[in-house]
């Protein structure tokens, strides 16, 4: 029998403590965080709420990726208790529970659905003005990153890593492609990204990207980004759990005890890569990629050479958030709410904002900050 075990990346965490400890005396050091740093200069602007909404907490144990997403001005809110709802403003347009599981991913909005996913494996559209289930497919394993909604298909990763794809208007099943099985690795998926007009990129927790036809479901690639090390089956996990990221030419990934990899799209090519551990998508920006390391550290490379063009412990043990650009500002949020503005050049900290609890995830979307916590504080930010 085939036996397969996902692990919670705190779990990991507390494991690797352990390793190389005697059976006599086992003692399990802690990394304390840093203490939050002083700015290093004066505060010029601030990141102002403009909407927020208090769902239900996360389990900390559940890398769960809800987030709010927002079309043609609704503003679209899942709640973990299985409940979506839509506003424009501060007026609510309607209420929906769609699920009496723990809803685990979404939402996305497109084509005139709006997407969730559930800890079941149930993948649910509503109709994004009324919100009525329009569809529901089970898939073969929980749903943990958001599905993509392009060129008439909702793709989806489930955690078995079997890569879904249906019908945006009816639901119906189109193709799947069926990952690489791993015995070991972490709880949690990236979620498939846009390539060109008919082609997806998935990637795996085997260390590799796959290239698959958003149409017909046929492979068109695949290519290794990571390599393993160590003797124990924990040591050689190298999961891709950050979204990969498309920068023209380039392909960008990062993996868990693995490598920040930059791949030419061209030919397939590894341009370059460097030793980093990271389960967060990384940004691009200016020619620069942007990682936030597992250890707290932020470490800015050239997209072109891969040469280290600075790194900052300052944040060092304080389970950083994914990096995003806002603006001219690089943006990472923490485990105490804290979201630190940065200088991309150089890495220095000029400004901050406070949120409600640890910063699980962040997006830009048109020109505005979504964060997202784990004792469920949603909120849309501007620069003012």
């Amino acid at each position: 029998m085939d036996i397969k075990y996902k692990f919670p990346f705190a779990l990991i965490i507390a494991s690797a403590a352990l390793v190389g400890c005697t059976s006599n005396q086992v003692k399990k050091e802690e990394a304390k965080p840093n203490p939050l740093p002083k700015l290093a200069q004066t505060q010029t602007q601030a990141l102002v709420p403009i909407f927020s909404q208090s769902v239900s907490s996360m389990p900390k144990a559940d890398p769960l990726r809800l987030q709010l997403d927002t079309l043609n001005g609704v503003i679209f809110v899942p709640d973990p208790k299985g409940k979506v709802s839509a506003y424009r403003g501060k007026e609510r347009l309607w209420t929906t529970r769609v699920t009496k599981h723990r809803l685990t991913a979404g939402t996305v909005a497109g084509e005139g659905i709006v997407v969730v996913g559930n800890i079941k494996g149930e993948l649910i559209a509503l109709d994004q003005q009324t919100g009525q289930q329009k569809w529901k497919a089970q898939l073969t394993g929980a749903v943990l990153s958001p599905s993509l909604i392009y060129q008439g298909r909702v793709t989806t990763i489930a955690n078995d890593g079997t890569v879904f794809a249906h019908d945006a208007e009816t639901g119906q099943q189109v193709w799947t492609y069926k990952m690489p099985t791993i015995q070991f690795s972490l709880r949690g998926q990236p979620s498939p990204v846009m390539l060109d007009d008919r082609t997806v990129v998935v990637a795996s927790a085997n260390g590799y990207v796959y290239g698959i036809d958003v149409i017909s479901g046929v492979p068109r690639f695949q290519r290794r980004v990571a390599v393993s090390e160590g003797r124990s089956d924990i040591q050689r996990l190298i999961d891709i759990d950050g979204d990969p990221v498309v920068s023209g030419q380039y392909l960008v990934t990062v993996s868990y005890q693995g490598q920040v990899t930059v791949t030419d799209l061209t030919n397939l090519s590894v341009v370059w890569n460097q030793d980093a551990s990271s389960n967060k998508r990384p940004a691009v920006y200016d020619n620069k990629v942007f990682v936030a390391q597992a250890d707290g550290k932020l470490t800015a490379y050239d997209l072109g050479t891969g040469s280290k063009l600075w790194e900052s412990d300052v944040l060092l043990n304080r389970q950083l958030s994914n990096p995003v650009m806002l603006g001219k500002d690089l943006v990472v949020g923490d485990l105490d709410g804290v979201i630190h503005l940065i200088n991309p050049d150089s890495g220095q900290l000029i400004g901050r904002a406070k949120t409600r609890g640890e910063v699980s995830s962040l997006r830009v979307v048109d020109g505005h900050l979504y964060t997202s916590t784990r004792k469920g504080a949603l909120t849309i930010w501007e620069v003012r």
